[in-house]
């Protein structure tokens, strides 16, 4: 089973990325409300997946990504953002990010990116 990090300022955010994920049989290994505490998270969960916010407070997404990707640089980390956000998902991917998905999540997106990032 993939195990998962989600990572989100907003709760009500993680509910949702963790509620489609759980309908889909993946397995949320923890959550978290910052990249500071996304990054200890991954160190001490080791997912097989993160879903990552980009703004967020203490420690944002793209550093937050830097700190993973130096810790595992086979890391699978899909991105969550907003709209007009095109040029840090640009800079997301090319320092390592997967994917990303859209918010307003849509559980088929969300899925999609899950399922190309680990393959199935």
């Amino acid at each position: 089973m993939t195990r998962v990090l989600v990572v989100d300022d907003a709760k009500f955010m993680r509910v949702k990325i963790r509620e489609i994920l759980e309908e889909a049989n993946y397995i949320i290994a923890g959550e978290a409300a910052d990249g500071e505490q996304a990054a200890d998270l991954y160190k001490k969960l080791r997912p097989d997946l993160v879903t990552m916010d980009i703004t967020m407070p203490v420690k944002n997404g793209i550093k937050a990504l830097r700190d993973i990707l130096t810790f595992d640089p086979k890391a699978k980390v899909i991105m969550c953002t907003a709209m007009r956000q095109q040029r840090i998902v640009t800079e997301a991917i090319e320092l390592g990010a997967k994917d990303f998905i859209v918010k307003p999540f849509e559980e088929t997106k969300v899925l999609e990116a899950v399922s190309r990032v680990m393959g199935h």
